[in-house]
C-alpha cells in the first residue's frame, strides 16, 4: 500500500482534531492505552459516548474487549453509575475479573460466579450471564444504578442449552442501560443488530472482519511448511498452492518441494521477539513417494522443533480428544523435548507453587501433580476440560507469561480465553461430535485459528494443517477464506421463565414479550421471505391457469379429476398387499372417476393434451406453494404456541391459576421463581411432594448430582447395588418415577420431554460428601478430577437454590450438603 500524500494526510489529521472534538472522552481514552485503537473500536466507542448501544462483531483477538471497557470507564466517569460486565464461563470472569482490579483497584470490583461472591454490591461487577437473569428475574437491589451492561460472547445465544439466557436478559434489562453486545465474527450480525435495535433501542451494528494481526496459512507436508495459497497470485484470489494440487496427484518416483516459508516467517517475525534458536536455513526436502496416501507424518516431537527452528513458537495444537492431549505431552516429554532454560524453569516451579498451595499433598500427588509439573517445566502442557480448574488456569497464565511454549488442547480453549499463539497447528480437519466423526466447519476452523497472531507481538501469525491421508488442499482454502457462521436463536419458553413473566407481567404481556425474542424475530424475518415467495409464485400459478383455460368448460375441475384417478391407479398398483375389499373399494372408486372424467366437456377438447401439460405445471406449482403456506402457519407465533403448552402444564399441576381469564401464580408456582435449571419442574415437585424430606447431606447432594449430572452416551445406568444405600434408593426411584409421569405430561402436551435422571455418579458423590478421599472417589466416579469438580459445582449450585426456596427441614440438609461438597479441589478458586 503507497503512503498518503501531504493532502490525504493533512485531511486526516483534520477529520482526526473534530472527532477527539466532539468525542472527548474517546479521544482521552484511546491515549491512555498501549496501542492504537483500530477505527471499529474508535467506532464503537463513539457510538457509547453518544448514548447508544452497541453490536461489536470482529474476529478473535481483535480487541473487542477495548469497547466493554470503555463502557466501564464511562460508568466510573458518572458517581453512583454501574457497569456489570457478563461472561459465558467462570473461568472469562475470573479473568475479566481480575484485569479490571488492575485498573480500578480491589474496592471497585466484584465478582458474581455462583459459587463466588467477593464484593457484590460493586460499583464494577464482572458475572456469569445466568447470574445476572436470575438478578432480574428477582429485582435485585444490586440493579439500581445500573447503566451499562457488557455481554462478551454475545454469540453463545446460539447454544443450546444454554442460549436462551442471553435472550432472558437482553429483553429484561432496563430500557435506560446502555448494552455492550460483543460477538465473533457472524455472517448475520446486520440480522442481530436489527432486532437489538427493535428491543433496546438505539443499537450501533460494528462489523469488523479484519485480524489485527494477518494469517498466513501453511499445510505440513513431511518437514516442509508450504503455503496453503499462491503468493504470486495475490491475495484476493486466494488461489491454491499449485504445489499442493500436485503432491495431491502425484504419482512419479521423485518429486521436490517448493521453498520452505518458515525461513520467511522468521524473517518477518525477527524484529518482534528475540529467539534463542535461529531459523532452520536448511535446504530443500524431497517428499519421495509413488503415492501421496503414503507420505509419512511428522512425529508430534519432531513437529515442536521444526516450529522451535523456525521461530513460530509459542502454538497450540487442538487435537480433538482429552486422551490425545495427554498423550501428545507424553510423547513430547519421551523425547526429550525442552524448551525452556533454567531460568524460566525456577520461575515457572515458583508460579505453580504459588498457585496450587491451597492443595492438599495427598490429593496432589492423585492428580499427577509431579508429573504435570515436569513437563510444565519442559515448556509443554496440556489443556481440555478434564484438566482440574486449578491445573488449568495456571496452564493459561505460564502460557501468556511465554514460559510454557506449546499447549495440546481441546476446541474448548477456542472459546474466550485470551491465550493468543503466534501459531496455530489442526492435525486433523474432523471431529468427534458424540455420534461420528464430522468435519469441522468454517466458523469452527475460524475459531480455532482466531488465536494465531499475538497483538503487539508477531507480525502476522500462522496457521498449519497437517497432511493426512486425503487431503483437499481446495477443502481446506474453502475452510479459510469462507466466513459463513451464522448467529441462531436456541431460545424457548422454560417453566422458571413462565412463571416469572406471568408474575412480573401477566400473561398476555408474558406472551408479547416472548414474541419480541431473537427466535420468533428470525422465524418471522423467514416468513416475510416465504410469503414473498408465495407472492411470486402465485403470479406464475395465475398464468398456468390462463394457459390452460379451455372453451369447452373448467378445465382445472377436469385435470384434478385426472391426478385423482391417475393417483388412485398408482396406490393400487403399489399396494397389491390390500385386502380385497380394499381393493374393490378402491376399483369401485376408479370406475367413478373414469366416468366422471369421460363426462366432463373437457375430455372431448382437441387441444385436451396441450391443456393437460400446462395443468400438470399449475398442479405442482399449487402443492409448493401450499407447503409454503403451512410453513408461514407454523412459524408464526411459535414461541407464544410453546409458551401456551408450558402454561397449560403449569395448570394442569397447580402452579398456576386461570380465573375469569387471568392467570396468577399459587404458593408452589411462586416457589419456582427460585428454581433455575433444565430440571426446574422435576425439583419443584420433587419439594412440593416431600420426596427427599428423610435424606441426609450426603444423600441429598448425590440425588441432586443425578439431577444435573448427564452421562456419556456409551455409558450404561448403575445396577441398584452401586447406589447409595438407605433412604437415597427409595428418594430416586420416587423421583425416577416423578420423571416418567411428568414426561408423559410434556409430551401430551407436545412439549419435547427431557433424558431420564442419571445415577451414574450419586455413589462417588456421596462418597465425597462423606468425607472420602479423592483418589478413591475418582476412581469410583471413573472420570477426570476437572469433570468430577465441574459435576460437583453444579450439584453445589442446585443445593444452594434448595437451602433458599426449600421448607426448612431440606433447606438445612442442602446447606450442609454443600458444605461438604465444597471443599478439597472443589473448593478451590482462582480468585
Amino acid at each position: 500500500m503507497t503512503d498518503p500524500g501531504p493532502a490525504e494526510r493533512f485531511a486526516r489529521a483534520r477529520d482526526s482534531a473534530e472527532a477527539s472534538r466532539s468525542h472527548p472522552v474517546t479521544a482521552d481514552f484511546a491515549a491512555s492505552q498501549r496501542f492504537t485503537l483500530d477505527d471499529f473500536q474508535i467506532a464503537g466507542c463513539r457510538a457509547l459516548e453518544d448514548g447508544r448501544s452497541v453490536l461489536v462483531a470482529a474476529p478473535t483477538g481483535a480487541g473487542k474487549t477495548i469497547v466493554g471497557e470503555f463502557a466501564v470507564h464511562l460508568a466510573m466517569r458518572e458517581s453512583g453509575d454501574k457497569a456489570f460486565y457478563t461472561t459465558p464461563i467462570k473461568a472469562l470472569s475470573n479473568q475479566k475479573f481480575r484485569e479490571l482490579q488492575d485498573v480500578y483497584g480491589a474496592d471497585q470490583v466484584g465478582l458474581l460466579t455462583g459459587d463466588t461472591n467477593i464484593n457484590g454490591n460493586a460499583r464494577i461487577v464482572v458475572m456469569t450471564t445466568e447470574v445476572l437473569r436470575n438478578m432480574l428475574y428477582a429485582d435485585s437491589p444490586a440493579l439500581r444504578g445500573l447503566r451499562y451492561v457488557v455481554m462478551d460472547e454475545v454469540h453463545y445465544l446460539a447454544d443450546r442449552f444454554r442460549g436462551a439466557v442471553w435472550e432472558e436478559i437482553i429483553i429484561h434489562l432496563p430500557q435506560n442501560v446502555r448494552l455492550i453486545s460483543l460477538s465473533a465474527t457472524v455472517s448475520n450480525a446486520e440480522e442481530f443488530g436489527d432486532w437489538l435495535d427493535t428491543v433496546r433501542g438505539d443499537t450501533e451494528v460494528i462489523v469488523s472482519e479484519t485480524r489485527p494481526v494477518p494469517l498466513e496459512q501453511h499445510v505440513l507436508v513431511r518437514g516442509d511448511l508450504l503455503p496453503l495459497f499462491d503468493d504470486r497470485a495475490g491475495i484476493a484470489t486466494a488461489q491454491v498452492n499449485q504445489e499442493l494440487m500436485r503432491i495431491r496427484s502425484f504419482k512419479g518416483p521423485n518429486f521436490e518441494n517448493n521453498r520452505r516459508v518458515q525461513q520467511m516467517s522468521s524473517a518477518r517475525n525477527a524484529g518482534y521477539e528475540a529467539s534463542r534458536r535461529r531459523p532452520n536455513r536448511g535446504g530443500r526436502r524431497p517428499v519421495r513417494s509413488a503415492n501421496v496416501q503414503r507420505i509419512e507424518r511428522l512425529d508430534r516431537p519432531d513437529v515442536v522443533e521444526l516450529l522451535a527452528r523456525s521461530n513460530l513458537l509459542p502454538a497450540i495444537f487442538f487435537i480433538f480428544s482429552r486422551v490425545g492431549c495427554d498423550a501428545a505431552v507424553q510423547q513430547v516429554r519421551r523425547a526429550g523435548v525442552r524448551l525452556t532454560n533454567q531460568e524460566e524453569r525456577a520461575e515457572i516451579r515458583a508460579i505453580v507453587e504459588e498457585r496450587t498451595r491451597t492443595l492438599h499433598d495427598e490429593d496432589l500427588a492423585v492428580l499427577g501433580y509431579w508429573e504435570w509439573l515436569e513437563n510444565l517445566e519442559r515448556g509443554v502442557a496440556s489443556h481440555h476440560a478434564g484438566l482440574l480448574p486449578a491445573f488449568k488456569e495456571v496452564v493459561e497464565e505460564l502460557f501468556q507469561r511465554k514460559l510454557v511454549k506449546v499447549v495440546f488442547a481441546t476446541e474448548t480453549l477456542a472459546l474466550g480465553i485470551n491465550m493468543p499463539a503466534r501459531t496455530v497447528v489442526l492435525e486433523k480437519l474432523e471431529k468427534f461430535n458424540g455420534e461420528a466423526r464430522v468435519a469441522i466447519t468454517s466458523g469452527e476452523y475460524t475459531q480455532l485459528t482466531g488465536r494465531a497472531g499475538r497483538r503487539g507481538i508477531d507480525v502476522e501469525g500462522h496457521a498449519v494443517v497437517q497432511w493426512t491421508e486425503g487431503l483437499d488442499p481446495q477443502a481446506v482454502a474453502a475452510l479459510a477464506s469462507r466466513r459463513t457462521y451464522p448467529l441462531n436463536s436456541s431460545f424457548r419458553p422454560t417453566y422458571n421463565m413462565a412463571v416469572n413473566l406471568i408474575d412480573q407481567f401477566g400473561r398476555s404481556r408474558a406472551r408479547e414479550i416472548l414474541e419480541s425474542s431473537f427466535a420468533q424475530f428470525q422465524a418471522d424475518r423467514a416468513v416475510v421471505g416465504l410469503a414473498r415467495q408465495v407472492r411470486e409464485q402465485e403470479e406464475s400459478l395465475a398464468g398456468y391457469e390462463q394457459a390452460m383455460t379451455c372453451d369447452r368448460g373448467d378445465f382445472a375441475e377436469y385435470s384434478g379429476i385426472r391426478r385423482d384417478l391417475s393417483d388412485l391407479e398408482k396406490l393400487n398398483r403399489k399396494d397389491a398387499n390390500a385386502s380385497r375389499a380394499t381393493r374393490d373399494k378402491r376399483q369401485k372408486e376408479i370406475g367413478g372417476l373414469r366416468r366422471r372424467m369421460q363426462r366432463h366437456p373437457c375430455h372431448s377438447c382437441p387441444e385436451r393434451e396441450h391443456h393437460a401439460r400446462w395443468a400438470e405445471r399449475y398442479w405442482k406449482l399449487k402443492r409448493t406453494i401450499d407447503k409454503m403456506r403451512q410453513q408461514i402457519a407454523t412459524r408464526t407465533g411459535t414461541v407464544a404456541r410453546i409458551f401456551d403448552r408450558v402454561v397449560d402444564v403449569l395448570g394442569e399441576l397447580d402452579y398456576v391459576r386461570v380465573d375469569d381469564g387471568a392467570t396468577s401464580l399459587t404458593p408452589a408456582g411462586r416457589t419456582m421463581r427460585r428454581i433455575y435449571g433444565e430440571r426446574d419442574l422435576l425439583v419443584a415437585e420433587s419439594l412440593r411432594l416431600g420426596l427427599w424430606r428423610d435424606l441426609d447431606a450426603a444423600s441429598l447432594a448425590a440425588l441432586a448430582c443425578c439431577l444435573v449430572y448427564e452421562p456419556r452416551r456409551d455409558e450404561g445406568g448403575p445396577n441398584e447395588r452401586a447406589l447409595p444405600r438407605g433412604p437415597f434408593r427409595t428418594a430416586f426411584a420416587e423421583t425416577l418415577d416423578l420423571w416418567q409421569r411428568l414426561d408423559d405430561l410434556e409430551r401430551e402436551h407436545r412439549l419435547p420431554g427431557s433424558e431420564p435422571i442419571a445415577a451414574g455418579l450419586a455413589q462417588a458423590m456421596h462418597a465425597w460428601a462423606r468425607g472420602g478421599m479423592l483418589d478413591r472417589v475418582l476412581s469410583e466416579a471413573d472420570m477426570a478430577a476437572g469433570d468430577f469438580v465441574r459435576w460437583s459445582k453444579q450439584t453445589i449450585d442446585l443445593l444452594d437454590q434448595l437451602s433458599i426456596v426449600a421448607d426448612a427441614p431440606i433447606a438445612t440438609t442442602a446447606r450442609k450438603a454443600l458444605d461438604a461438597v465444597r471443599r478439597g479441589i472443589v473448593a478451590y478458586s482462582g480468585v
